[in-house]
């Protein structure tokens, strides 16, 4: 299995990564994506991925920090990248309305401007997209990039169903599995698995059984069960697409 969105450069892991990263491994999680929101965090999943072979990670911007973007940081985030073959995507970038840490008008320029250099690059990108599913649809196609996949899925699926038509990803989290997520449980029934990809969003949003701790990327196979189980197909299967879709994606 690819817990293909992970945030191990946050303070959570300060004081035991290793043994977070080992657990996953012994449930069968063989590849993670550790998912930056700042530059410092970026630098971050950078010594991640370097010292770990079997971890990549993303650089990016998240929509809470676009406010403090400045003329130069495109460029910033293009050398990060081209810093080493480990990093594989722009992200986690894309529109916050829910929290609004960010105006919205500085949010939306900072998620094209990112969105074009993942365009340039020939990257895919992630986004967070959070009560502002139209603005983020305007703005992806308007850019037209490469390959995107929506993190963390909770839209219902008429605010989604135009990603799987353009031939791109969802990605579903624990919450999926939380008592009152019926609308995401749609979603998951409706989406082909052949477009999926699962992930922890760790340390947040840990599944049921373990709500209400710290998250961890071992956890990510509830979030397969509950697919399997919503879909009515073997967690194998599950298993086997959701890191094939998560190969070609990242390219990993």
């Amino acid at each position: 299995m690819i817990d293909s969105h992970c945030h191990l450069a946050d303070k959570q892991f300060n004081t035991d990564l290793d043994a977070v990263i080992g657990r996953a491994g012994e449930v069968g999680v063989d590849k993670m994506v550790c998912i930056a929101d700042t530059f410092e965090e970026s630098e971050d999943c950078l010594k991640i991925a370097t010292k770990y072979e079997h971890i990549f990670c993303t650089i990016g911007i998240h929509p809470h920090v676009a406010k403090d973007w400045k003329e130069g940081d495109a460029d910033r985030v293009k050398k990060l990248i081209a810093s080493s073959p480990k990093a594989v995507a722009v992200g986690e970038i894309g529109l916050d309305y829910h929290y609004d840490n960010s105006p919205r008008d500085i949010q939306r320029s900072v998620f094209e401007e990112q969105l074009n250099i993942a365009k340039e690059l020939d990257l895919p990108a992630v986004i967070h997209c959070r009560d502002a599913a139209q603005d983020v649809r305007e703005i992806i196609e308007s850019v037209d990039p490469p390959m995107i996949v929506i993190h963390c899925c909770t839209e219902k699926w008429e605010d989604v169903s135009w990603v799987v038509e353009r031939g791109w990803l969802l990605s579903f989290t624990g919450i999926a599995t939380y008592p009152k997520s019926d609308e995401i449980r749609k979603t998951i029934l409706q989406c082909p698995l052949e477009q999926m990809m699962i992930e922890t969003d760790a340390p947040y949003l840990a599944p049921v059984p373990y709500r209400g701790k710290r998250n961890e990327p071992a956890f990510v196979v509830e979030v397969a069960k509950c697919i399997a189980e919503v879909k009515g197909i073997f967690l194998e299967d599950v298993e086997k697409v959701t890191t094939e879709n998560a190969e070609r994606f990242y390219g990993i």
